[in-house]
């Protein structure tokens, strides 16, 4: 993605920030979060026009680089293997408990075995001596399937939205599942408030779409520090 192509996304979600609410967009506003929700994730096992962020950063990207932490860049100290499992693990809890109502991907894929770390939380509010350790010890062949395995399960609950869906916000039960799941850590009661305020149309415009961006970005910036 190139910077042309991340002006055209930022662009797209503005406008799908305008009619994601609104019942006679409903059809639009589905396709355009599948597109710009495409744009992000590696474009591996489908058909891309053209080259998504996520592709632009594995591509000759080092294990080491990978793995490296902490680096200092701007607004982050934390390795590319944090951003892309911490972004990937927001979008299976925000999408799956608090969306769908359902299991999440990391485990009903059985990731949390795979992915060789035991962290299985969102990832906020983790030590330094957490994030080295993770950083470190995560597989990166499940956590590229991993992201890939989140990616294609909200594209099908996203495709199936029905109008009106879009204003449905998470119920206490749903709520409840996230805390017994040790989904979020119980430190981080910031980020309950924060969902609780949110819809789905608020889940899709930021966990599913701009907060990735956002992780990706970072990303973007240690790989290019690290390997100019």
């Amino acid at each position: 993605m190139n910077t042309e192509q991340r002006h055209h996304w930022n662009a797209q979600h503005k406008i799908l920030s305008g009619i994601i609410s609104l019942p006679d967009e409903h059809a639009k506003a589905v396709t355009l979060s599948l597109e710009l929700h495409s744009a992000l994730y590696a474009s591996e096992g489908r058909s891309a026009e053209q080259t998504t962020l996520e592709d632009s950063l594995w591509d000759r990207l080092l294990e080491s680089t990978l793995r490296s932490y902490p680096v200092r860049t701007p607004g982050s100290r934390n390795s590319i293997v944090w951003h892309l499992w911490h972004s990937a693990r927001i979008e299976d809890i925000t999408m799956n408990l608090l969306g769908a109502d359902r299991e999440q991907v990391l485990h009903s894929e059985h990731y949390a075995e795979r992915l060789q770390t035991p962290f299985i939380h969102s990832g906020n509010g983790m030590s330094e001596q957490d994030i080295a350790a993770l950083s470190a010890e995560i597989d990166l062949g499940a956590l590229a399937a991993y992201r890939c395995a989140v990616a294609g399960r909200t594209r099908c609950i996203l495709s199936a939205l029905q109008p009106g869906q879009f204003t449905a916000r998470a119920t206490p039960t749903q709520f409840r599942r996230v805390r017994e799941e040790q989904a979020v850590l119980e430190t981080e009661q910031w980020l309950f408030d924060y969902w609780s305020g949110k819809t789905f149309a608020g889940h899709v415009l930021m966990p599913v779409t701009r907060h990735n961006f956002v992780h990706l970005t970072k990303a973007m910036r240690v790989k290019q520090k690290l390997q100019r």
